[in-house]
């Protein structure tokens, strides 16, 4: 058995091609950074909404931006994404080349701007489109829209679809990788496949050229203003994305421990670690106008003045309202009406009576 599981793990003489484990974790090293660093930027936002506020709302776009400029610097040097070349890694345009080019010389432009697209815009879009299914699901759940608009039936066949859509999609990139493990394809992702290159391990040669690279760069003179004005923006940017790689490279198992502290299977342990005495009621933090006041029967809502229907609570401050006056104020404001925390519609709880 031991022999013919080998090809999984040792590359027969010649084969550059990397192992199917080197691969794919090259691929969950980038998947595992954003949500660790989302959790760094929630837990700044929670203790300081005011000022961190505007990073957690536009985080995606922020971290879009930061990583556009790590894998461009990485691509134009190395000639491989951030995690390939943690991995000693490289890509290489499709074909049979009996000689590979160095990490030096960069990928043709064709290739090079359909590996920077695929490997920023799959992502991010595949996360917007799961935000925007998570937001109509809940839509759909507590009937937002009338039951007999278009719109509703659009979305709720829509939702039904989704998951054949997605089943689809994640069987496309296990039968790349079956094949790959077979030796039946070149490509462990079909990402490589649409971006016309493949992945082969670093030489020797491309490492000495990498370090002549870097020492020639910190070494050459210019003197022109122009040349000098160029340099200066190069290096700026090229700072930008170094710094930011050097900090990943430090910190990516720190970040991963993170994102395996805070997963779903260690809710309970950190539950039961930092477990607290209840807390006292909030303090009321906001004296604006329009801000809603606790009504004298508990049983009312405080937007609306009426008595409570499909009662809801928000988990940052622990007030009671209708269902559909919370959600709209909190869709529109972003905190309590009550308090003035800063809340969101993942913070909206349903309240089951024992009636009901």
């Amino acid at each position: 058995m031991a022999e013919l599981g080998a090809h999984l793990t040792a590359e027969a003489a010649g084969d550059d091609r990397p192992s199917i484990f080197e691969a794919v974790a090259q691929d969950s090293l980038m998947a595992a950074v954003k949500p660790a660093l989302l959790h760094l930027v929630k837990v700044l936002a929670e203790s300081n909404p005011g000022q961190y506020g505007l990073l957690w709302r536009r985080f995606d776009e922020i971290y879009v931006l930061l990583d556009f400029l790590l894998q461009q610097h990485y691509l134009a040097r190395c000639s491989a994404s951030f995690s390939e070349n943690f991995y000693s890694l490289k890509r290489i345009p499709t074909g049979d080349c009996k000689q590979q080019p160095l990490a030096t010389a960069g990928l043709p432009k064709k290739q090079h701007w359909k590996s920077l697209l695929l490997l920023i815009l799959v992502p991010y879009l595949k996360g917007k489109l799961e935000k925007l299914v998570s937001s109509l699901r809940e839509e759909d759940e507590y009937s937002i829209h009338p039951p007999s608009s278009s719109w509703k039936r659009f979305y709720r066949a829509f939702l039904a679809a989704y998951p054949f859509i997605n089943m689809a999609w994640e069987g496309w990139f296990l039968i790349q990788q079956l094949c790959y493990i077979l030796g039946k394809a070149q490509h462990h992702s079909p990402l490589l496949r649409l971006a016309g290159v493949r992945l082969v391990r670093l030489t020797a040669e491309d490492i000495q050229a990498l370090e002549k690279k870097l020492a020639v760069a910190a070494s050459s003179q210019t003197h022109s203003i122009k040349t000098q004005v160029q340099s200066a923006v190069r290096k700026a940017l090229g700072g930008i994305a170094f710094s930011l790689s050097t900090g990943l490279s430090v910190c990516v198992f720190f970040l991963q421990f993170l994102d395996w502290w805070y997963s779903s299977e260690n809710q309970e342990t950190i539950k039961s670690l930092t477990a607290l005495p209840t807390p006292p009621p909030p303090v009321h933090l906001d004296h604006g106008v329009d801000s809603a006041l606790l009504p004298k029967l508990k049983t009312v809502c405080p937007l609306c003045r009426k008595v409570r229907v499909n009662a809801t609570a928000l988990s940052t401050s622990g007030f009671v309202f209708c269902y559909r006056c919370v959600y709209n104020y909190v869709k529109t404001h972003q905190r309590c009406p009550i308090t003035g925390y800063a809340t969101e519609l993942q913070h909206l709880v349903k309240l089951y009576s024992p009636e009901s």
